[in-house]
């Protein structure tokens, strides 16, 4: 059970295992489909039906050599999640993922330092990239806040993979963020 001190305890991180497949699936599904999600700021129910992820291309990020899914961690309970792939100059993040009844707590902020942190220690990279729904206007911002820039680079949405969600729209493309890590 979550309490007002739990709430604003500072997690811990360690990265994914094959045994956290199931949760992490569980996680990212939650804040960012359905109605749960809705309990949360993140959510792109109004843009996409269908899943986020599943326990797939979870396990191959977890496996896969050049990428690292960091896991928050707050008394035993998995709270939050982000990807980071090694690209060579740069690391990419993604699938970031926070419990929508944390987000707004100020936990992401607390991953996504650690996850730049990570990057540049563990792998030297001066550079962090991600690719954001650009109809996403409240998300980008927040990036923004925390030092990401707009490049007004654009790549498809995957339309007709529904791996990746079902949509609402036929408008939808990603755009590049990118902030210096120094």
């Amino acid at each position: 059970m979550e309490t007002a001190s739990s709430r604003t305890a500072e997690p811990t991180f360690r990265e994914a295992t094959v045994a956290d497949v199931p949760a992490l699936v569980t996680l990212v599904e939650s804040a960012y489909r359905g109605d749960a999600s809705r309990a949360g700021w993140t959510t792109e129910a109004d843009l996409l039906d269908g899943q986020r992820t599943d326990a797939e291309g979870v396990r191959a990020v977890v496996t896969d050599e050049n990428s690292s899914l960091l896991v928050a961690e707050r008394d035993g309970e998995t709270i939050a999640c982000c990807q980071l792939e090694h690209r060579g100059a740069h690391a990419y993040f993604g699938m970031f993922a926070v419990r929508p009844s944390l987000q707004g707590s100020g936990l992401g902020k607390v991953v996504i330092a650690e996850a730049e942190r990570f990057a540049r220690a563990e792998w030297g990279v001066r550079e962090m990239h991600m690719t954001v729904i650009r109809q996403r206007d409240e998300l980008i911002a927040w990036y923004e806040r925390r030092g990401y820039r707009r490049t007004g680079q654009m790549s498809p949405f995957p339309y007709g993979d529904e791996r990746f969600g079902v949509p609402q729209r036929d408008d939808l493309e990603f755009e590049l963020l990118v902030k210096e890590l120094g």
